[in-house]
């Protein structure tokens, strides 16, 4: 059976899924609220712009700050930067919030990838790495398909708070998980920090 830290690390990934569907839901809805329907896709490439720098940037990261700190931060990052969404509600202020929301993204893609490798052993790190694309990937369908009705019904603000609820339930998992590599030791001793 798997290790049981990596069901951990694929519900963040569900949720961090779910966090940026939600907010596609969300987007989509203000823009159209606004009468800006054609803005929606440049407002993505907004957040996936500086998501991509800021995936970049981990690089520079000192390798003694571990990876389970850094996912802590990247989830608390991704809640905190969520909550202004609640009050947009003009274009200029969507660019903005969600641009900043975007440096979280990346950073919490890597570092949970760089925990399941760490996590299951080098056999199953292929089914490891497919399942976790899969968590991700299945967590934003989901969360489009549901918050897309929602916004519908009740606002751009209803899918932007289950992007928010989403956001916190990841950092909830992120700070109370404990991440142990296949060999038993916590991610860090394992890596010698």
């Amino acid at each position: 059976p798997p290790p049981r830290a990596v069901h951990s690390l694929r519900a963040a990934l569900a949720l961090q899924g779910a966090m940026f569907g939600a907010c596609q839901a969300g987007i989509t809805a203000l823009t159209e609220r606004l009468g800006q329907q054609d803005q929606a896709g440049l407002v993505y490439a907004a957040m996936g712009v500086m998501s991509a720098v800021a995936g970049l940037s981990m690089a520079a990261v000192p390798a003694r700050v571990g990876l389970t700190t850094r996912w802590r931060a990247a989830t608390a990052a991704a809640c905190a930067l969520s909550l202004p969404l609640l009050w947009t509600d003009t274009l200029p202020a969507l660019y903005a919030t969600v641009t900043v929301l975007g440096v979280a993204y990346a950073p919490h893609l890597i570092t949970v990838f760089g925990l399941t490798e760490r996590v299951v052993p080098p056999a199953r790190l292929a089914e490891a790495m497919a399942l976790a694309t899969s968590a991700l990937v299945g967590g934003q369908a989901l969360a489009v398909a549901v918050t897309g009705r929602l916004a519908e019904s009740h606002g751009p603000a209803a899918a932007f708070g289950a992007a928010s609820l989403a956001a916190a339930l990841a950092c909830l998992i992120a700070l109370t998980a404990r991440p142990e590599s296949y060999t038993g030791r916590t991610v860090e001793e394992s890596d010698g920090l």
